[in-house]
């Protein structure tokens, strides 16, 4: 089965509605489509109790009063050529073609490893927030937040709503770097006004500057967790350790696509001109993809590239001043929450790095490339498909992340058998991950 839209957008969170928005508003068919049954994306996810912030609410019923938007829901892309995909559904495998492609895949977590970062009650920081929002429990349980970048503060916000005990913040970058950043907002008034709201929000809670988790402790699940600190080391009891430095942008589709990514340190984004064209003809990306810049470049970008994929050149020339303040604030905080290096030095030869596979630190130790570590030890062949390892890995110095290949997340079988497959699969552009 095949389905054509005029503009295909991948991915329903702030970048992606806005895409959606505006390309529907040129007149053309437009399909919307994510891995996830609801609109929004991780920073707009759905609160099980609170319901969506108000202006994923108002996005998402300005979208819903578009006809010529057709919301597709629970589509996983697996594989991808430049002028159509392969995408999973809960019943069936079907290919949709497009005139052009919005990529609005954004983010994910990076998670660093350290001992004691694989027992139960450790996740990343966005991770255990999307727990609470699908009314996972933790009402009651001590709670502490800990890593880097605004997704802490917004993290324990909302682990504080849902009624846990949120022990503290703990904010691997120097008081000095979170000073001069703090001095830099009144640049960005909505900013400002949204971290004084946060800050009220969690009126009472600790928040400490150029403190980071070095170990966690427990005997089947976390009881506790060390802290370093640059007046020295403590130890804190608690239930519960929401951990993330910050994210790294997913581009395992537009690198499939053959869109030429830009390496930034030691992770990569796709790259885009001013009017966020690819290198690929008819391909666009918008948001985190692009490089991490947060909510309010996602949704500019979102416009931009809704309106040029609709071929509407003069509306989106218009938002170009908007982009650039956007990235401006995001190249502000790029530079005051670089991570401390300490944090690469945390684990040890007896910690596990890939997690579905249970591979150590140490038994990498001897490798000299990705491909060469994964036939030797499965590193970065597991569910995750080494999105996990493969960014630790990459963060820490080991190994390059390497492109990806189809199938782009695991499939079924049934999947992979259909007759629309052998073409998409047959693209490769290299290592798998790690």
């Amino acid at each position: 089965m095949t389905e054509h839209y005029d503009v295909l957008v991948v991915g329903a969170g702030p970048a992606g509605l806005a895409a959606a928005q505006a390309a529907a508003g040129h007149g053309a068919r437009v399909g919307l489509l994510d891995a996830q049954p609801r609109q929004g994306g991780q920073v707009w996810r759905h609160d099980a109790l609170h319901g969506a912030p108000a202006a994923a609410h108002r996005a998402m019923t300005r979208l819903a009063a578009q006809p010529s938007v057709s919301w597709l829901a629970q589509h996983q892309v697996i594989g991808a050529d430049p002028h159509s995909l392969l995408v999973e559904t809960p019943r069936s495998a079907v290919e949709l073609s497009f005139g052009s492609l919005v990529v609005a895949t954004g983010a994910r977590e990076l998670l660093l490893p350290f001992p004691g970062w694989t027992l139960p009650g450790v996740t990343g920081a966005g991770g255990l927030q999307a727990l609470a929002k699908q009314a996972w429990p933790v009402q009651g349980k001590r709670v502490l937040v800990a890593g880097s970048g605004p997704l802490l503060l917004a993290a324990a916000a909302t682990l504080h709503r849902h009624g846990a005990q949120v022990l503290g913040i703990h904010e691997q970058a120097s008081a000095t770097a979170m000073c001069t950043f703090a001095w830099q907002l009144w640049r960005w008034p909505s900013r400002m006004l949204q971290a004084l709201q946060l800050r009220a929000t969690l009126r009472g809670i600790p928040y400490h500057f150029g403190s980071f988790v070095s170990r966690a402790h427990g005997d089947g699940g976390l009881s506790a967790v060390d802290i370093r600190t640059p007046r020295g080391s403590f130890r804190i009891e608690c239930d519960l350790l929401a951990v993330g430095h910050g994210l790294v942008p997913n581009v395992e589709l537009p690198g499939m696509l053959g869109c030429t990514l830009d390496r930034h340190g030691a992770h990569a984004a796709t790259r885009v001109d001013d009017l966020l064209r690819t290198s690929v003809t008819n391909v666009y990306a918008a948001g985190e993809s692009c490089g991490i810049g947060g909510l309010a470049a996602a949704r500019i970008e979102g416009l931009i590239a809704g309106h040029m994929a609709a071929g509407a050149d003069t509306a989106a020339v218009a938002l170009l001043g908007q982009r650039r303040r956007a990235r401006r604030f995001a190249d502000v905080l790029a530079r005051h929450f670089s991570l401390d290096p300490q944090l690469h030095a945390l684990a040890d030869a007896g910690t596990i790095v890939c997690r579905c596979e249970d591979v150590t630190l140490g038994a990498l130790e001897h490798f000299v490339d990705s491909r060469a570590a994964r036939l030797a030890t499965r590193c970065g062949m597991g569910a995750c498909q080494g999105r996990i390892c493969g960014s630790a890995l990459a963060e820490l110095g080991r190994f390059p992340r390497g492109d990806g290949r189809p199938p782009i997340f695991p499939a079924r079988l049934a999947t992979l058998a259909t007759s629309a497959i052998p073409a998409f699969l047959s693209h490769d552009s290299g290592d798998h991950h790690a």
